[in-house]
């Protein structure tokens, strides 16, 4: 192995857990509905380094997020939530991505979210399917 090759496997053991640090104060919110929704007939796995609820009131909760049905599902941090088993089949590869946008903003994810939310919305532009962090997760979920 020569010298590149060890400084990338180390910044690789390294990444991993900076992320999920990073991470987790959003992750510790998820987990923490995902509690509510398994307290309420939901069910939870794992998956990779991503924890999936479904069921309970998710519902509820869900179909009242300001887009248009409301949602399917929705990430915060390494935490996924969702409708249903079907919605989380449906929708893991979209919200993988925005996992990997909570890995790369931290805590800073939600506000970046919506304030480029406000601003379109502001300009009269679409405030969901127009904001970038939603352009990339569907752009990268139609590749895949």
């Amino acid at each position: 192995m020569d010298n590149r090759s060890h400084v990338v496997e180390i910044l690789r053991a390294w990444w991993v857990p900076l992320a999920i640090l990073w991470a987790f104060p959003w992750t510790l919110c998820g987990a923490s509905v995902g509690v509510l929704l398994l307290a309420t007939g939901g069910r939870v796995r794992r998956i990779g380094r991503v924890l999936e609820f479904c069921g309970g009131w998710a519902p509820r909760l869900l179909t009242r997020v300001p887009i248009a049905g409301g949602a399917s599902a929705i990430t915060l941090g390494h935490t996924v939530l969702a409708l249903d088993q079907a919605s989380l089949d449906r929708t893991r590869q979209h919200e993988r991505v925005h996992v990997a946008q909570y890995e790369r903003w931290g805590p800073l994810f939600v506000p970046a979210y919506l304030l480029a939310s406000a601003l379109l919305w502001l300009r009269g532009r679409d405030p969901y399917w127009e904001n970038p962090f939603e352009v990339e997760a569907y752009r990268i979920d139609q590749i895949d």
